[in-house]
């Protein structure tokens, strides 16, 4: 079988089916060829299907003829079907005589269809199981692969399909296993090629070298641009280099927009192309975020919009989600425009040529037909107009006018505006017949503005405002004018000494942005109740020194920018926000879990290097805490840990037995309102009785619910005996009792602890209950001079990190006490802690001095009478 095969394959080459023409000089197109090659190598076993998606011109066909140049020879049955969207837009039988095409490829043999329907039949029975290769170059429709190939079970195993596409959508829905996306040449292979064409040579003339550089940066890697101006370009003057260089400014070249134009032409509807024009025209560059917001505002529905422009390689996505667009497409958008009237711009859609613009402001031609208009202008020469030259305009709807000087009535300006980008807008306040109501965006940075305006309008339409570098306004707009704000951006006004109390009321505000305003004073009350606020940034304001702990409101809010300012300290509140992803303020930047912990470590120990001794806990919003005791602020202490609900436990580090001594007496007083007076045994009245609380931590279930049991028998029983408590030989556990809110022991050193729980015994009216008045529990280590302070969420909700944390600080032979807080006066008369150890350890231990083991829930049943013993004895 494998002879027979090498023979075939042997014959095959020898008679060596014609190979496909590409283009003569194949630059920088083997990697790309080898990096497809690779993925089929890789999807052997199965019908492979593979996309390539680039812009026209690309190469998106020169690399499919390349590829299929290189492996045809694997494959017995293929065929490769050249210009699919040509053959349908001039055939009105184009798929069926596309599926006659396929059939005979493979089946060598003349094929007639005389349907879609049997052609897909056909397809379906004939080349099932035949392992073909198949190259479908150039489709534009999804319905031309649904005919050729719209369902894997067609194919054999070990088929290859390729498909070169304009559109990435079709490859979406087809779900091809991968896509090639076809980027441009870099300026190496770019030049490289472009000399072969211009010089027949691999480098560019010495004395050429600088002309064939800028054409080749006209071209922005595109293959088909580069050969195309390299051979029109070859064996002419410089003169004429430079005369065509002129040209293209202005004029495309006509062979390279007619293969760009076929992109353009296949959109769907005119809303779709409206969307791509104002881009070429005015938005390349700017985010696509704010582009939609605007040209949604303009009727178009530019979310579906710039997606379709998107995957027809027309558009791209940039850094920062910036639209982006190679330089030829937008000339050819640019060209379509001029060529409704090459003669008389004023006639024209879109104006953007400076010449243009100059031309229709200056001679007050402009019509009707105008919808977007920018003029550019620098700072040295301003150029000043009558705003008169507007009063025609009655569809304009974007208007960019950069230093640009307009007198006279600003009542002839459009009220159809919905784009206004004006740098170095004139005058000191805008003019209160500017009509604004259908404004969506308004960019004035670099203004004369001293006030916003003297008598508002209504601007419900309002959500974009950039004022920022105006360096002579005092003081924001009343807010209440422009109900559906959602970004504010102020960087860099330097006498902006107040924004407006009404700021609070803007319930759709995403972004404050107040850079660098250096006579802002704190900001009103109301900005820290803005639910909707995600991103506030307002570093280099000097003198702003105060952050509202009311921040915490401030749901929304992810991004929190604030250096340079005279902030001496981070608001407490500030880590009980479950919302802050990034935070840069005081001297702390980065993602709020790893900055949290510095922040809370500073308000303790400033003097410190806040990051050595803070370690992340066990989740993006749960933190251990380690702070040093050497040089806090006991009054800071208070505050902090109030407001680290966030957090599952605190460990305080102290060098002395004073030391942490004093500060659990602190935290007991201080913090939790609990004086050591309180936590003496007080007698028992007539409408209390005894209730128990416990507490599982670590491996506990093998006795707890035995406990429980227990406890609860013993509290209902009246009787009053000796009672016999388990020892300390019990090979499940050790028991320590204590009086009041505290128990004392000694970690046990010749058996390895898997849990504890601790039982309260507390004095209770019958409506309270323990768990409702839990403040906390700290743990203290008098050995290692460290207090475990763990909150109410966390005690309820004890898991396994938390017990790790728990031995992680503490081992054989350490003295410690608990400390189980609650608060409403709740009397608690004993505390006990079981320590549970490994069984396989403790069988080993000596036998109990104690005659019998008593069964668990017996021993427990006395353990409870004994302090039910104790407690009458004390009464």
């Amino acid at each position: 079988m494998l002879l027979t095969k090498k023979i075939v394959e042997d014959i095959l080459t020898k008679l060596d089916y014609a190979l496909l023409s590409i283009t003569e000089f194949p630059i920088g197109l083997e990697p790309r060829v080898q990096e497809v090659i690779g993925v089929i190598e890789n999807q052997s076993t199965k019908v492979c299907i593979i996309g390539i998606w680039g812009m026209g011109g690309s190469g998106k066909t020169t690399i499919a003829k390349a590829i299929y140049n290189q492996i045809h020879r694997r494959f017995m049955d293929k065929s490769f079907i050249e210009n699919i969207r040509e053959v349908c837009e001039t055939d009105g039988r184009g798929h069926v005589h596309l599926q006659e095409q396929l059939l005979s490829d493979v089946l060598k043999t003349k094929e007639k269809v005389r349907s879609i329907g049997m052609g897909t039949t056909m397809i379906d029975k004939r080349l099932s199981g035949k392992r073909t290769f198949i190259v479908l170059d150039d489709v534009n429709e999804f319905g031309q692969l649904k005919n050729l190939c719209g369902n894997r079970k067609w194919f054999g195993q070990g088929s290859v399909i390729i498909i070169t596409t304009r559109d990435r959508r079709l490859l979406d829905q087809l779900k091809v296993d991968y896509v090639y996306d076809v980027d441009k040449m870099d300026e190496n292979e770019s030049l490289e090629l472009f000399s072969w064409h211009a010089f027949n040579e691999a480098k560019p003339k010495e004395d050429f070298n600088e002309l064939a550089r800028n054409v080749v940066a006209y071209c922005g890697g595109l293959p088909l641009a580069l050969e195309v101006l390299g051979s029109y370009l070859n064996e002419r003057r410089k003169k004429d280099w430079e005369s065509v260089l002129s040209k293209l400014e202005r004029i495309p070249n006509d062979q390279v927009q007619e293969k760009l134009r076929i992109s353009f032409d296949g959109l769907s509807d005119h809303m779709e192309k409206d969307i791509f024009l104002d881009i070429c025209c005015f938005f390349i560059g700017k985010d696509r975020a704010y582009i939609t917001e605007i040209l949604k505002g303009c009727g178009l529905h530019a979310d579906i919009g710039i997606t379709v422009l998107i995957d027809r390689s027309l558009l791209k996505v940039e850094k920062n989600n910036k639209l982006g667009m190679h330089q030829l497409l937008r000339d050819m958008g640019r060209e379509i425009i001029c060529e409704s009237s090459r003669k008389e711009p004023g006639k024209r859609s879109r104006l953007w040529f400076h010449e243009d613009v100059l031309d229709v402001l200056t001679n007050n031609t402009g019509t009707v037909a105008i919808e977007g208009l920018a003029l550019k202008l620098h700072f040295a020469g301003r150029d000043c107009f009558n705003a008169y030259a507007f009063e025609e305009m009655k569809r304009l709807r974007l208007l960019q006018l950069d230093h640009v000087q307009l007198t006279g009535d600003y009542g002839y300006l459009s009220k159809q505006l919905r784009w206004i980008s004006w740098q170095g807008f004139p005058s000191k306040y805008i003019p209160n017949n500017f009509y604004l109501e259908g404004v969506i965006a308004m960019d004035l940075k670099h203004s004369n503005l001293r006030l916003f305006w003297k008598e508002p309008q209504v601007l419900k339409w309002l959500k974009i405002l950039n004022l920022s570098h105006s360096k002579y306004l005092t003081e924001t707009p009343n807010f209440s004018k422009l109900p559906n704000l959602e970004k504010l951006i102020l960087k860099d006004c330097p006498r902006l000494c107040k924004v407006h109390k009404s700021i609070g009321d803007l319930c759709n505000l995403h972004l404050i942005n107040l850079k660098d305003c250096k006579t802002l004073g704190n900001l009103p009350r109301g900005v820290y109740k803005l639910k909707s606020v995600k991103t506030l940034i307002l570093s280099g304001c000097s003198k702003i020194d105060k952050l509202e702990e009311d921040i915490v409101q401030m749901e929304s809010l992810t991004t929190l920018i604030a250096e340079n300012t005279a902030l001496k300290q981070v608001p407490f509140s500030i880590v009980n926000s479950k919302s802050i992803g990034y935070i840069s303020l005081c001297g702390y930047e980065g993602f709020a879990r790893n900055v949290f912990p510095s922040i809370i470590r500073s308000w303790m120990s400033p003097t410190l290097n806040p990051l050595s001794y803070i370690s992340p806990f066990c989740s993006t919003s749960s933190y251990l805490v380690s702070l040093d005791m050497q040089s806090y602020n006991s009054g800071d202490l208070g505050p902090m840990l109030r407001s680290l609900s966030n957090l599952r436990s605190i460990l305080v580090r102290c060098d002395t037995d004073s030391q942490i001594s004093k500060q659990v007496r602190t935290i007991l007083d201080n913090v939790y309102g609990v004086s050591c007076t309180e936590l003496e045994i007080t007698s028992q009245s007539s409408e209390h009785y005894l209730r128990s609380y416990l507490i599982g931590i670590g491996s506990y279930q093998d006795v707890f619910n035995t406990l429980s049991d227990s406890i609860s028998e013993g509290l209902t029983t009246s009787e009053s005996s000796d009672v016999f408590l388990p020892s300390d030989n019990d090979p499940y556990w050790f028991a320590h009792m204590g009086e009041g809110h505290s128990v004392f022991f000694t970690v046990p050193e010749d058996c390895r602890m898997k849990g504890m729980t601790l039982c309260v015994v507390y004095l209770s009216t019958p409506e309270s209950k323990a768990i409702e008045y839990l403040i906390s529990v700290l743990m203290v280590n008098y050995t290692r001079c460290t207090i475990q302070i763990f909150k109410r969420d966390t005690v309820i909700s004890f898991n396994d990190v938390d017990w790790h944390d728990i031995i992680s600080h503490s081992g054989p032979g350490d003295k410690v006490e608990i400390y189980v807080i609650f608060g409403h006066g709740l009397v608690v008369k004993k505390t006990a802690v079981y320590l549970m150890c490994d069984e396989s350890i403790d069988k080993g231990m000596d036998p109990s001095p104690e005659p019998k083991i008593e069964p668990k829930k017996n021993a427990f049943v006395k353990f409870i009478k004994k302090i039910v013993s104790s407690k009458n004895e004390e009464q």
